[in-house]
């Protein structure tokens, strides 16, 4: 059957593949420490007990109709509060939208600012918006990033690429790296777009920056998370945040996104969500909007989590440092934020005993499944060929499980040649 060229055209997900292969093993009774997902396995990082209970509770209280198109008024209330507090930026409620996560809002970002045709910039790798890009026709432009910048984009990295273009996609912590951006590196780049928007007419569309910081919330040691807007105020004309209770509150399945920014963009945004029907469920709204403004339970939880989540990826880290130090060709990037572990595994043109050359990242992440039973996802799933880099997501792992596996990668690289 015929199908659009964009559906025959649009690639499926690498990590997606490689969570069927993961699965399967599992099937057959294979226990697998399955690094490979951004989300979490609720029975070692359950959502908020009190997030929870609000839940039941709006249920219970028949909060299930349609909410309204922007989000109930009283979670958007609590949103402009908690980034007020957490961040210290103000935002109205007319300037904040609400939708099923925040894959909308991203999504919505695109359509609102970005024509067919239009050159999009951003830094490989970075998660799905060469897939965002191809689904609106645009010209995307994937600028390599490089280990010593901890694969963050500088100042340098983009500038020869602004010129012209519509939409600058950021995102810190970074999905894939857990990687963040400097206070000094960030305000590079921003200083740059306002440049850039200054040289423009009156007629001309200005340059965007979409900056998302889903895991804004997930910082560790003395890593402070930076924004466009608090380091460069100007550019809240420019910049549309992306946002939520997906990551920072472990409720990937809750589905509550919210974006912010200028009110013109944020209105038009509206409709475009609206007119895919990806609102956030209204029971689940009304539960945040009650959770967000208990500041004492979300203080504690996030106090909890966050040990939790840094106990899983240092655990990661440490046992990858010993390979490391046995000789090993290992290496990876200490812990800064979000749920994810940059690591760099040399052995890619490596033979396994049986004779197959694991001549790609996949090829070698696929052995390391079988042999170590540990999957992580390359790089090349998210925008660039690099040949030595996997992202490690602990949010299905435990910390005991993580470690358990370390033998298990020690034996597996000692049987290539």
């Amino acid at each position: 059957m015929k199908v659009s060229s964009l559906a025959h055209t649009l690639s499926g997900s690498e990590i997606i593949k490689i969570a069927g292969e993961v699965n399967e093993m599992k099937a057959k009774g294979i226990k697998i420490a399955n690094l490979t997902i951004g989300d979490f396995d609720p029975q070692i990082f359950p959502i908020p007990a009190q997030l929870e209970k609000n839940i039941v509770a709006a249920y219970a209280d028949k909060q299930t109709n349609y909410p309204p198109a922007d989000g109930v008024l009283k979670l958007r209330e609590s949103v402009s509060a908690f980034i007020q507090k957490r961040i210290g930026l103000t935002y109205a409620t007319n300037e904040i939208l609400i939708s099923g996560g925040s894959r909308p809002l991203i999504y919505a970002t695109y359509l609102t600012l970005v024509d067919k045709g239009d050159q999009v910039i951003y830094p490989a790798p970075s998660w799905n918006n060469n897939h965002y890009v191809h689904l609106l026709g645009a010209n995307g432009v994937a600028v390599p990033t490089q280990p010593e910048n901890n694969f963050m984009p500088t100042a340098t990295d983009l500038k020869p690429h602004l010129k012209g273009a519509t939409l600058l996609a950021l995102c810190s912590p970074l999905n894939p790296t857990g990687t963040m951006f400097s206070a000094s590196g960030l305000k590079e780049i921003c200083e740059m777009v306002l440049a850039e928007n200054q040289s423009r007419g009156v007629d001309e569309k200005p340059l965007y920056v979409l900056y998302d910081q889903i895991y804004s919330q997930l910082t560790f040691g003395d890593h402070q998370h930076v924004n466009p807007v608090s380091l460069v105020p100007a550019m809240r004309d420019y910049t549309i945040f992306i946002d939520g209770g997906s990551k920072c509150f472990a409720a990937t399945g809750v589905r509550v996104g919210w974006g912010f920014g200028p009110l013109n963009i944020i209105s038009k945004m509206k409709a475009i969500v609206g007119h895919m029907g990806a609102w956030s469920p209204k029971a689940e709204q009304v539960a945040t909007a009650d959770f967000l403004n208990d500041i004492e339970s979300v203080d504690a939880f996030l106090h909890d989590f966050k040990s939790k989540v840094k106990n899983s990826l240092d655990t990661l880290y440490q046992g990858l440092m010993s390979l490391k130090k046995e000789g090993f060709a290992i290496d990876a990037i200490a812990p800064m934020g979000a749920i994810y572990l940059t690591i760099k595994i040399d052995y890619v043109g490596k033979t396994t005993p049986e004779g197959e050359v694991l001549d790609t990242p996949a090829k070698l992440n696929f052995y390391l499944i079988k042999e170590a039973n540990m999957a992580l996802v390359p790089f090349s799933a998210f925008g660039t060929e690099d040949m030595c880099w996997y992202r490690a997501s602990v949010g299905a792992c435990a910390a005991e499980e993580i470690n358990s596996k370390i033998p298990q990668l020690k034996s597996a690289l000692a049987k290539l040649s």
